[in-house]
């Protein structure tokens, strides 16, 4: 019996001590940890197959809703760079926008915000291509959305036409009214009289400024002379 206490007493005096290397440890992980944060594998950012979507046993939303929480903590990552500020096509963020959308058609965010992050952050020009048509042809009427579109098409692509397109379908949709001024300049741009004109005639039959109205009509008379 008086082992057994007299080991208990020992272990006692010992505990202090164990404490505080238990203490010390986490203090020298803590430091290590803010002084050099962890590396990400680049497992992270392995994309869902395709097809995805038909693999979920019913949890379509769940996985969107999952899928889209991971993509927003790293909604800039480029993997692979072909230019400055340009990212290679079908790229990681491309793959999640797609498969959050294949996961929950009607995901109006992933399409606006997914959209613009791929052409703006980091330009992947194909894979932003792919989702803000898939983005117009699920919101045919959501006019900020048509827009973000038609900036990428302006800007990305060099599609004028499918530009002043897009521009128009918001202006129908609630957009401001300069968005349908801007259309008639691309279409005056890119040589498209009848396009033009028929936009100046629905500028007409909306009472639309008269400054605007007399301005493309100039343009579109300087264009036939061009053209002529």
């Amino acid at each position: 019996m008086f082992i057994g206490n007299q080991k208990f007493s020992i272990y006692q005096e010992r505990i202090p001590g164990v404490i505080l290397g238990i203490l010390a440890l986490l203090m020298v992980v803590s430091t290590q940890s803010r002084l050099a944060p962890p590396v990400i594998p680049k497992s992270v950012y392995i994309a869902p197959p395709p097809m995805f979507e038909h693999f979920t046993f019913g949890f379509n939303e769940v996985m969107a809703d999952s899928l889209w929480i991971r993509l927003l903590q790293d909604l800039d990552y480029c993997e692979q760079s072909i230019a400055e500020n340009t990212c290679k096509n079908d790229s990681w963020l491309y793959h999640m926008v797609d498969t959050v959308t294949n996961l929950s058609p009607d995901f109006r965010i992933a399409y606006a915000v997914g959209g613009l992050a791929l052409t703006v952050l980091i330009t992947d020009i194909d894979g932003a291509t792919k989702i803000f048509d898939k983005s117009v042809k699920a919101f045919p009427k959501d006019w900020p959305i048509l827009y973000r579109a038609a900036y990428h098409y302006l800007y990305e692509v060099k599609d004028n036409k499918r530009a002043a397109e897009l521009l128009l379908m918001a202006a129908d949709n609630g957009a401001p009214p300069w968005t349908r001024t801007l259309a008639g300049r691309l279409y005056t741009d890119s040589g498209n009289v009848d396009l033009a004109e028929k936009l100046l005639q629905d500028m007409k039959s909306s009472n639309q400024d008269p400054h605007l109205i007399k301005r493309l009509e100039q343009k579109i008379e300087s264009m036939k002379a061009r053209y002529k």
